[in-house]
C-alpha cells in the first residue's frame, strides 16, 4: 500500500487518455458564457439587492482558492503528492462555487462602477483588467496542468505548473482585491 508521500500506479484515470476536448471545449464555454454576460443589455430593475451577497460570497471563494493553492504548493514541495492533489481538487472546487455565483450574480444583476477617483482608479483599473484578462488564460492553462496531473504525465504537468500556479494565484487574490476596492459602491 503506498503512503502519503508516494502516487500509486493504479490511482486516477488512463494514462493516455485525450483530454485536450474536455479543455477546448470546457474554455470556449466558460469564456462565452462569460462574455455573453457581459454583452446582453441588463434591464435596470430593482430586486437586485437580495443578490448583493454574492460578491462577497464570490471573494470568500476567491480566498479560499488562494489558500488551497499555497497549501497544494507547500505540500508538492515537500513531495506530498496526495497531498497536493486533494488541495487542487479543493482549488478547482472553490473555482468552480466562484464561477456558479458569478455567473448567478452577472445574469441577475447590472454591473457595479468603480466610483473612486485618482490615483486609486488607475491602481483598481490596472488590477481589473490584468484580473480579468489573466482569468481568460487560467481557464485553459489550469484544465491542462490539471488533466496533465491526474493522467500522470509528470514532467509536461511540471512545466505548465510552473507558470499555472503563480497566475491562478494572481487572479484569485486579485479577485479578492477586486472586491475589496468596488465593495462601497455596491
Amino acid at each position: 500500500m503506498a503512503n502519503n508521500h508516494e502516487e500509486r500506479p493504479d490511482y486516477g484515470p488512463e494514462k493516455n487518455a485525450n483530454y485536450t476536448p474536455w479543455v477546448v471545449g470546457l474554455s470556449i464555454l466558460i469564456l462565452a458564457v462569460v462574455t455573453v454576460l457581459y454583452v446582453i443589455p441588463k434591464e435596470e430593475t430593482t430586486g437586485h439587492e437580495s443578490l448583493l451577497f454574492l460578491p462577497r460570497l464570490n471573494a470568500i471563494f476567491n480566498t479560499f482558492t488562494t489558500l488551497f493553492l499555497l497549501a497544494a504548493l507547500y505540500f508538492i514541495r515537500r513531495k506530498n503528492v496526495m497531498m497536493h492533489r486533494r488541495l487542487i481538487y479543493a482549488a478547482f472546487g472553490t473555482t468552480f462555487l466562484f464561477l456558479i455565483s458569478y455567473l448567478y450574480y452577472h445574469a441577475n444583476a447590472p454591473s457595479t462602477s468603480y466610483g473612486g477617483e485618482g490615483w486609486l482608479a488607475y491602481v483598481y483599473y490596472f488590477i481589473l483588467i490584468t484580473h480579468i484578462v489573466l482569468a481568460a488564460v487560467i481557464v485553459p492553462l489550469a484544465l491542462i496542468t490539471f488533466f496533465r496531473g491526474i493522467n500522470m504525465k509528470v514532467e509536461k504537468h511540471r512545466k505548465i505548473a510552473r507558470w499555472t500556479m503563480p497566475l491562478w494565484l494572481y487572479v484569485s487574490v486579485t479577485g479578492v482585491l477586486v472586491y475589496i476596492l468596488i465593495s462601497p459602491y455596491y
